[in-house]
């Protein structure tokens, strides 16, 4: 096997990443779920763990000191297992009313995707959405011309985020390897650490995705000075936790592909801005 080889292929995230601009679905649901409870979340709680496995992110977000004490102070016990369980249960449900509205394809993805293919690069997918979930958003994206060669979730691995199994599949199922051949694009710390841990490329977005959370209104409204301050408060986070490359938006990718294909040449390593 050559040493220094061109990407062959790509991994994406779901939300926030190349649908779903803001990631505006799963975070709608945790709130309602936890409105429904008695227990409201503020915006920057629900996306604390946002990339995780879905019962896995209301897991955490209970564990959270001021959810677990609006927990016990309502209920007058600590959060169980048996709790997760429920506000897991009514998740599964409440998403499918959002995941409808929420799963176009964000600016340039189409597009991208078809460079891509045309760069005969494989395109395979994670996501912190059940399977049942993630068809749902693929079959709705498809329909507005997004479609991936592979989707792999956590109901088919191990354990989801941040461990590489879904990744693995991914590689697998593309019949692409080495891992330095491959980019994982997400837009949370848990999707750079996905990547990281499989060994691959792992770029983070920001304009689309949950870190900033804005839909693209918000952005557009969004003074520079302002953009400037919570980007580069993202951008540092994301690389703190070993992105290679941070990009604002998704169109981006293309150009970060051709320089770590200049770089494999060249025998250079990443992390980037």
């Amino acid at each position: 096997m050559e040493k220094n080889t061109k990407i062959a292929a790509v991994i994406f995230d779901w939300a926030g990443t190349i649908v779903d601009f803001g990631c505006m679905a799963p975070i709608k649901a945790l709130r309602d779920v936890f409105e429904e409870a008695g227990i409201p979340l503020t915006n920057e709680t629900a996306r604390r763990y946002m990339g995780l496995s879905k019962k896995e992110h209301i897991q955490k977000t209970l564990q959270l000191p001021e959810v677990s004490d609006s927990w016990k102070e309502k209920f007058h016990k600590i959060p169980s297992n048996q709790n997760v369980e429920r506000l897991y249960h009514r998740f599964q449900t409440i998403i499918f009313s959002y995941l409808e509205e929420y799963s176009m394809p964000v600016p340039g993805a189409v597009h991208l995707f078809s460079q891509l293919r045309e760069q005969g690069i494989a395109i395979g997918s994670t996501t912190g959405y059940t399977r049942e979930m993630a068809r749902a958003v693929a079959q709705k994206a498809k329909q507005d011309g997004l479609f991936v060669d592979c989707c792999v979730t956590p109901d088919d691995v191990p354990a989801g985020r941040p461990y590489p199994w879904m990744c693995f599949q991914n590689a697998m199922k593309l019949n692409v390897c080495p891992p330095r051949t491959i980019v994982k694009v997400g837009d949370t710390v848990s999707d750079v650490l996905e990547g990281k841990n499989a060994g691959m490329w792992s770029v983070a977005v920001l304009n689309s995705g949950s870190e900033l959370g804005v839909s693209q209104k918000q952005l557009t409204q969004m003074s520079a000075d302002e953009y400037k301050m919570k980007t580069e408060r993202i951008r540092q986070k994301f690389l703190s936790a070993g992105a290679d490359y941070v990009i604002d938006s998704i169109s981006e990718l293309t150009d970060v592909i051709d320089r770590i294909n200049a770089g494999n040449s060249a025998g250079q390593e990443g992390n980037q801005i």
